[in-house]
């Protein structure tokens, strides 16, 4: 944890902490108001294969769209 003081002080080494994934809490006084992420970093991974033989596709899927079906996505 790291006083607001501190945080502007070392911006640079937090924001590189946060990056590689460390946690980065900023307090005023003993009392913490605030986190430092890195984007993106909140995103749970999803493993691979994890709906794998639930989720099933039928072959009609891949046949070619009708001319009322292309309308409707805009294709005229």
């Amino acid at each position: 944890m790291y006083t607001v003081h501190q945080a502007k002080t070392n911006l640079s080494r937090l924001i590189a902490e946060a990056q590689a994934g460390k946690e980065v809490v900023i307090a005023r006084g003993k009392t913490p108001v605030a986190k430092l992420v890195a984007v993106g970093s909140s995103r749970k991974k999803r493993p691979p294969g994890k709906y794998k033989g639930r989720i099933s596709i039928k072959p009609s899927f891949f046949d070619p769209m009708t001319d009322e079906e292309l309308k409707d996505w805009g294709h005229e």
